[in-house]
């Protein structure tokens, strides 16, 4: 290991980023699923700053209860403070608390990387709501960052619906999607707004993250036995429906749904379809303001030719260097060797590694901290 890190300093010589850190993750027998997430997660910046921050706050305050949370944020924190600048860490505590908390990933079976996404990102906002609750019951006194969003701190005093608290991992990854249904007969629009973490998106082969977005965001028909019942109406009528994002999230986290059940096999088969997905993305058609920019950062990969099987890796975009973080070992890549993970452009291909889930930046604000 050593001898991979000392090749990657060399690699990056003068130009290795002040105070940063390039450390590979030991694998406890099938964890890729969940090193190539954490990778990810510790490059998207501004989540890994208000994660130490939490952290820091937490030790000065004495020691909180073990979970989740605390052990994402020491992990965080291990690595941040190594006086090495490359090397291999263990995410053990990490890793036995992940097991601990949900049994689906206890085996040693393949795990699906979105799926423990997406367990994770919300086990994190479990905690610190339950965290912010307990602060606010023990005392009326809230600070900037547990105040409740647009409302008053005793919003639900009187048993009205509470406005929901918007903690710190909503202010990186969360966004609002409306979904709007249009009666073709007296023309009231509906509209009905979802929060979501990260966008699945169906894939076709030969495409790209921009049509697939398109296709996400594409009127659809709603008629004979699909059709709408039209409150104004009063009935069952013909109607339009769209979904689009109506406030994008500062982090677009985009899951690539490559696993597909088909129903003549009664299993589920690996799409290996060349996808592109841009280093800068713009949200047209699928968002308000349509000029909304982001910048590739990190890519989750699938590497293997079925679902049940397979290995996972991720590259990560650090100071204008791209990496490539295989468990353990860490190396340099060139930015172009991001393209060779788009996919495949026929049915049967050699290459199995392919760009799994995505995480962009928005450029609009990431220079800001929020």
């Amino acid at each position: 290991m050593g001898a991979a890190g000392s090749k990657l300093e060399k690699a990056l010589g003068d130009q290795f980023p002040e105070g940063e850190r390039y450390f590979g993750l030991e694998n406890f027998g099938n964890t890729c699923y969940c090193n190539s997430v954490l990778q990810a997660l510790y490059f998207c910046v501004p989540f890994r700053e208000q994660l130490l921050e939490y952290y820091a706050n937490g030790k000065s305050q004495g020691d909180a209860e073990e979970n989740l949370l605390t052990c994402l944020a020491d992990l965080f924190t291990q690595i941040s403070s190594q006086k090495k600048k490359t090397g291999v860490i263990a995410p053990k505590r990490f890793v036995q608390r992940v097991k601990k908390q949900n049994e689906l990933f206890r085996s040693y079976m393949h795990q699906d990387a979105h799926e423990f996404l997406n367990f994770l990102l919300n086990e994190l906002v479990d905690i610190l709501e339950k965290e912010s609750q307990a602060t606010k019951s023990s005392s009326e006194t809230s600070s900037p960052s547990e105040k409740i969003a647009n409302g008053p701190k005793n919003a639900q005093a009187n048993g009205a619906q509470k406005e929901p608290l918007v903690t710190w991992v909503h202010k990186n990854f969360q966004g609002i999607l409306t979904n709007e249904t249009k009666c073709l007969r007296c023309e009231t629009v509906t509209a009905r707004d979802e929060t979501f973490l990260d966008l699945s998106l169906d894939i076709e082969q030969n495409s790209s993250i921009t049509s697939c977005l398109k296709n996400f965001s594409s009127t659809e028909t709603l008629n004979a036995e699909d059709k709408f019942f039209c409150d104004k109406c009063c009935s069952l009528q013909e109607a339009q429906k769209r979904m689009k994002i109506k406030k994008p999230p500062h982090i677009l986290v985009i899951h690539l749904k490559r696993f597909k059940y088909i129903e003549q096999l009664g299993r589920y088969k690996k799409l290996s379809y060349r996808v592109v997905f841009p280093l800068e993305l713009k949200l047209s058609n699928t968002v308000e303001d349509a000029d909304l920019e982001y910048s590739l950062f990190a890519v989750v990969v699938h590497v293997g030719s079925g679902p049940n099987h397979g290995h996972y890796v991720s590259l990560v975009k650090s100071h204008n260097h791209w990496l490539f973080f295989d468990d353990e070992n860490v190396e340099m890549i060139d930015e172009s060797a991001v393209q060779t993970f788009f996919g495949s452009a026929q049915e049967y291909s050699s290459n199995t590694d392919h760009g799994y889930i995505l995480f962009y930046e928005s450029l609009a604000t990431n220079n800001n901290k929020s």
